[in-house]
């Protein structure tokens, strides 16, 4: 540069709202029959950060203000100051925010000022909830007009990141039911953790099931005509702490097929969580549509009706077994027995069953004989099918306790 030349300089900043922050403390203790006894405990209650007859609970009672611009959560509202100080005219600010999947404008409106007096300044504060999990960049662009008419542009960029608040698992148990009531049950447990920094206060954890289920929620134990809550009165999740929630769906009996169960792959439903942080912003958070793969049972069933948990050694008990048939045909069963080295079938192998239509059942009482003690493992049965020739293993069916007779009776 010359000395003919001159330099403007045009300083737009963006700086972040966000409301103070209490104060997280980490509460040290330790049992009192440990070396330290109760030093710990009385250090927590002189502490003036921590929280009267509540020194366990990690948040405080100060306030602590931002350092930085930080990063956010997911569902977090983005809130933001731009003041642009100029002496211009014809301002145009823009603001988009940037993902990696879209681009969003956020600003309120793209109409220009006609003019700006000298050491003043435009504010407008910007209100965007945060639905994506990543890095994400505020595109500011300013264009203006000088004093001599010169038309003049520029951008500044602004990174942040979002950050996933919670940690979802879900596991489904399958309880098997009677086929003929058509009320085959699903367990649906979710892991929910804390991966943020501070406390959560859990306001809300359900699960809106689809149309083809009803559910019921096992989260609470009802006591004196009252329900009342597994986690107790305490509803805070701590950092990197994890909470289990038990739900039940039952298929709803028009959705069910002939033979009793749901199946192939089937839609549940999705969890809806609501929480709170700090000075209570809240914070939600709706997962997509949770499937469940319907267990297949073949063309022929096999379930248990009733069975001891506990047998004696050496001697004779009665199981009572339910073959269904699943298939859209009519079968001629064969049964089939095969001994293992601890529990052995007593009776005829190889007999008839008869015919057996379609989505209908029959009971089968069996004779058994544990020479082993032990959980034991009852296995070994085989139907085959004389129509098709094709043959059904049952293996691994239950599990016995096998005990002397003298320890079951006491002597």
């Amino acid at each position: 540069l010359n000395s003919a030349e001159k330099v403007f300089v045009f300083f737009s900043p963006v700086m972040r709202l966000t409301k103070p922050t209490l104060f997280t403390n980490i509460p040290v203790t330790c049992e009192d029959r440990d070396l330290p006894g109760d030093l710990f405990n009385l250090l927590m209650k002189e502490d003036p950060s921590t929280v009267k007859e509540a020194e366990m609970l990690m948040l405080g009672e100060m306030l602590t203000l931002p350092q930085n611009f930080g990063s956010f959560i997911l569902s977090e509202v983005f809130q933001s100051l731009k003041d642009s100080p100029t002496s211009s005219k014809n301002i145009l600010f823009k603001a988009d925010l940037q993902t990696s999947s879209q681009r969003l404008n956020l600003s309120a409106s793209n109409t220009a000022m006609t003019e700006l007096k000298p050491d003043s300044c435009i504010d407008d504060v910007i209100h965007h909830e945060v639905k994506e999990i990543g890095t994400h960049i505020l595109v500011c662009a300013v264009s203006y007009t000088t004093q001599t008419g010169e038309k003049m542009y520029f951008r500044k960029f602004f990174k942040f990141q979002v950050l996933k608040p919670l940690d979802v698992k879900t596991k489904f148990y399958n309880a098997e039911s009677d086929l003929s009531s058509v009320t085959d049950e699903v367990f649906l447990e979710a892991q929910i953790q804390n991966i943020t920094t501070s406390p959560m206060f859990m306001e809300k954890v359900s699960l809106e099931p689809s149309i083809m289920y009803n559910v019921t929620e096992l989260n609470t134990v009802h006591a004196e005509g009252e329900g009342v809550s597994t986690f107790g009165k305490m509803t805070y999740l701590q950092p990197m702490d994890t909470r289990q929630y038990l739900y039940c769906l039952k298929p709803k009996p028009e959705f069910a097929e002939k033979a009793g169960v749901i199946k192939g792959v089937t839609v549940i439903g999705k969890l809806d969580i609501v929480w709170k942080t700090n000075l209570g912003e809240r914070g939600r958070l709706q997962t997509s549509q949770l499937q469940r793969m319907a267990p297949g049972y073949g063309d022929v069933r096999l379930s248990l009706d009733t069975i001891p948990d506990t047998v004696n050694l050496e001697e004779p008990f009665d199981i009572t077994c339910k073959i269904t048939n699943c298939s859209e045909r009519t079968m001629d069963l064969v049964l089939e027995m095969c001994n293992t080295s601890s529990v052995h079938w007593c009776g005829v192998s190889g007999r008839q069953l008869g015919k057996l239509s379609p989505s209908s059942s029959l009971y089968l009482t069996l004779k058994l004989l544990a020479s082993v003690q032990g959980l034991q493992t009852i296995s070994g049965l085989r139907l085959t099918d004389t129509f098709l020739k094709r043959t059904y293993e049952y293996d691994d069916i239950a599990q016995v306790c096998v005990v002397s007779s003298h320890l079951k009776q006491g002597t």
